[in-house]
């Protein structure tokens, strides 16, 4: 990758990616590219040579970047071209790099009832899109309209609600869509009600999830018929230290890197766990967390 087309933005080659995640872990992108806008991505989008792979990255908090580091260009979008919020009547549109509980607190403010249940997913919209994010018992399928983003050639596509495909933490879109904006509807209601159902949830999350550590989120989707947390605990995982990883004493659906360990510990410590809930109780995990790039 010694020619790469020229942009508005910042091309930053060899650049470490564990800063931008939330276990801290992880080895180098070959080039970590941030955009300026839409526009800048696209026009690099159309000029890379298609052989070279492109993935996206968020604020990182689902995700585990491998040791060895990402091939080809990691795209970041970041910054107030992306991370804009607006609302209009009950509609609410939101960048792909805006945090979940910004666009949460933006309808709130307006009034806007329905996406309270964003103040409790630490990611961007971004990622909400791709995986249905949700939580206490709403997705992302229950309040979007529509999107529009950019394919891997730097083409606009724009999907409407049911093109998505959507199932638990599962879209049909495909994973090269790099999404640029997503609208929402939700419904009227008294702002103080709104934000006193958000402070309920952040409450909650605070008390139960282990938030101010070096974690990424929810490990495992939950099975049909089970709960991840408790296959974890009743396996007798809860707390036992992998490496320099381990699942939290607090949620046992939550890894932590406890005592500097390696992306390898951190998904070594899933895959161990994954093998012995599918020895004990022959239910299949599967992983909720990202797992990028290549191994040490």
């Amino acid at each position: 990758m010694t020619a790469l087309p020229e942009v508005r933005g910042k091309l930053l080659r060899d650049e470490p990616l564990g800063p931008y995640t939330w276990f801290r872990v992880g080895g180098n992108a070959d080039v970590l590219f941030i955009p300026a806008d839409a526009d800048d991505l696209a026009d690099f989008l159309k000029g890379l040579d298609p052989a070279v792979p492109v993935q996206v990255l968020g604020v990182g908090s689902n995700v585990i970047v491998r040791d060895g580091g990402v091939e080809g260009v990691v795209v970041r979008l970041a910054g107030r071209p992306f991370g804009g919020v607006t609302v209009e009547g009950e509609t609410v549109t939101a960048g792909a790099g805006a945090l979940d509980p910004m666009v949460a607190r933006a309808a709130a403010k307006a009034g806007v009832a329905g996406l309270e249940f964003y103040a409790g997913i630490p990611g961007t919209i971004g990622g909400a899109l791709t995986m249905n994010a949700g939580c206490y018992g709403s997705e992302t399928k229950d309040v979007l309209v529509s999107a529009w983003g950019l394919n891997r050639a730097g083409e606009r596509v724009d999907y409407q609600l049911a093109d998505f495909g959507y199932t638990y933490r599962h879209s049909e879109a495909p994973a090269d869509i790099i999404w640029i904006e997503a609208t929402y509807r939700g419904r009227p209601d008294d702002p103080a009600a709104v934000q006193a159902r958000m402070t309920e949830i952040t409450e909650r999350r605070e008390k139960t999830q282990p938030i101010r550590e070096k974690t990424g989120g929810s490990t495992f989707k939950n099975p049909e018929g089970h709960s991840s947390w408790k296959l974890v605990d009743d396996a007798g995982w809860r707390g036992k230290l992998f490496g320099g990883a381990k699942f939290s004493e607090l949620h046992s659906n939550f890894m932590i890197n406890f005592a500097d360990a390696t992306a390898a510990d951190i998904e070594g410590l899933g895959e161990a766990v994954r093998a012995d809930v599918k020895d004990k109780f022959g239910v299949d995990l599967q992983w909720e967390i990202r797992r990028i790039g290549r191994p040490a």
